[in-house]
Order: C-alpha cells, then structure tokens, then sequence
C-alpha cells in the first residue's frame, strides 16, 4: 500500500459522491461502515447510500484543500479539509469541513470502514 494509492481511493470516491454513484460508493464503503455525519448522527452504509439513491443527499461542491494520510499494516487513516456545498432534505449547506476517514482492505479491496465529519468555524 502506498499514499498514492490512497489518493486514488480518495479521488474516486469523492467523485462518486459528487455524481451521487450509488454503485461505486458501494465498492468504496465496507458493509460494517460507522460514519458520524456533522449533526452527530451516527449512519451505516445502508443510511448512507439511500440518501444518495433517494436524492436526500446533493453534493453540488467538493473540493478537497489539505489533506494528510497515516498508512498503517492493513489501515490508512485519511482527515482532509474540503470546501463542501450541496443540499440535505432540501436545505441547503455550504462551508468548510473536516473530514476523518479510515480504510481498510477487506478482500484484497480497500474500504472505508469508519468516518466522521464536522463543519470548520
């Protein structure tokens, strides 16, 4: 494992949730997902990838700033900064948040298997 090869991940996951790619976030994200969302609501993957399928979730804008990866035996921890603008229930967000994730390769393929977000003030 390499950082480059976690900037792929990264990258490509960032664009399916730009696109709302309902099937290629289901590749990226481990069934056993933990993810805290910015209201402090912990979500599985199921919760996280209906809002996409359902269209509860837009991401219009995201635009990674500063990004650092730890890589372990079998984990990379990821926290990146991004500039994040879209839509949730209708309401819409913008600002800066901080993301924390982590991968794991599960199967001979890299999953995120726990996150979390917060807003920047």
């Amino acid at each position: 494992m390499t950082k480059n090869t976690i900037e792929l991940l990264e990258e490509e996951l960032r664009q399916a949730m730009l696109v709302s790619d309902v099937n290629k976030l289901d590749e990226l994200i481990a069934d056993s997902l933990v993810f805290t969302i910015p209201a402090g609501t912990v979500v599985n993957k199921q919760a996280d990838l209906e809002a996409y399928r359902s269209g509860i979730q837009k991401i219009n804008k995201l635009e990674p700033f500063e990004q650092f990866i730890s890589l372990y035996d079998n984990l990379a921890v990821v926290t990146v900064k991004m500039q994040l603008a879209g839509k949730y229930c209708e309401e819409a967000f913008l600002g800066d948040y901080c993301y924390t994730r982590i991968w794991s390769k599960i199967n001979d393929h890299w999953q995120v298997i726990a996150g979390h977000a917060s807003q920047i003030p």
